[in-house]
């Protein structure tokens, strides 16, 4: 049978759509790989509106404690197909700090990072200490294991915040005799939420979120314990900055040691040298 010029056009435009069904039909069944895939739906992050709250109920130490910080996060991740296991949780560095306990004359106690203050690195690992890079391992982070045939949803949250204690006396002194004049704080962080593929250790930043805690309290040692302390500007904290733009994680942040570790008490008197009070733990 011999087809006329209409009938050839027609099977051409047939052939030629079943062949475009087939081009579409491939391009959305190919998986995406996690880095496109991976969606962060909702991101919120604050410090409470609450002042710090201060504690002189012991006549050894003032304590106090500050606002939290707060971040959450959103995150859906369709179908894995491949036999991967990515953890998607928040890591958290300090890139600044500044902590200073003066007693009038005599001089001031201080905590310090010291490759952080002399500028050896740009910021050190938040971590818990135990599972590095992670923030924690508990509302933190959610690890996907793949394959997976459905979406995975999930939140993750993490929340910081001081609660130290501050010797009244000098703390190289053996008197217990109240000195304390004022204190000061001052740091800063990054936060980002961040996936880390478990073999390949390939990292993804998600979303980055700056934030500070500024604190000055005044002390009147020479007034009676619950009546010294007062809370001096900023009483309300600065909201934290969710950057429209990902900063990369320096390589600090990342592993030991953690600033809780590496930080060291130093007394450092108005005349003669410093001391160290307490070394680092690493």
């Amino acid at each position: 049978m011999r087809l006329s010029p209409p009938d050839l056009r027609t099977l051409l435009w047939i052939v030629l759509l079943f062949n475009a069904m087939g081009c579409i039909q491939s391009i959305r069944c190919k998986p995406k790989c996690f880095r496109e895939s991976i969606i962060v739906l909702e991101v919120n992050s604050s410090i409470d509106s609450n002042p710090t709250s201060i504690d002189e109920s012991s006549n050894v130490v003032l304590r106090y404690r500050t606002p939290h910080f707060r971040a959450s996060a959103r995150v859906l991740v369709p179908p894995v197909a491949g036999k991967e296991t990515w953890t998607v949780g928040w890591i958290q560095a300090c890139n600044h700090m500044e902590f200073y306990n003066k007693y009038g004359t005599k001089g001031m106690s201080s905590w310090e990072l010291p490759d952080l203050r002399d500028g050896k690195i740009q910021a050190i690992s938040d971590s818990d200490g135990v599972n590095y890079p992670w923030y924690g391992n508990t509302t933190e982070t959610c690890t996907i294991v793949g394959p997976t045939k459905k979406d995975t949803k999930f939140t993750v949250s993490m929340n910081d915040n001081f609660y130290p204690s501050v010797t009244w006396g000098v703390p190289v002194s053996d008197s217990n005799l109240p000195q304390l004049s004022s204190i000061r704080r001052d740091q800063s962080f990054t936060t980002w939420l961040v996936a880390i593929n478990q073999a390949s250790a390939e990292t993804l930043v998600l979303q980055t979120i700056r934030w500070r805690m500024q604190l000055h309290i005044e002390v009147d040692s020479d007034k009676p314990l619950g009546q010294r302390a007062m809370l001096r500007e900023p009483v309300a904290q600065e909201q934290p900055h969710i950057l429209g733009k990902n900063k990369p994680i320096p390589p600090n942040a990342m592993v030991k040691p953690n600033a809780n570790d590496a930080q060291v008490l130093m007394w450092r008197p108005k005349t003669g040298e410093a001391v160290v009070v307490i070394p680092p733990k690493y």
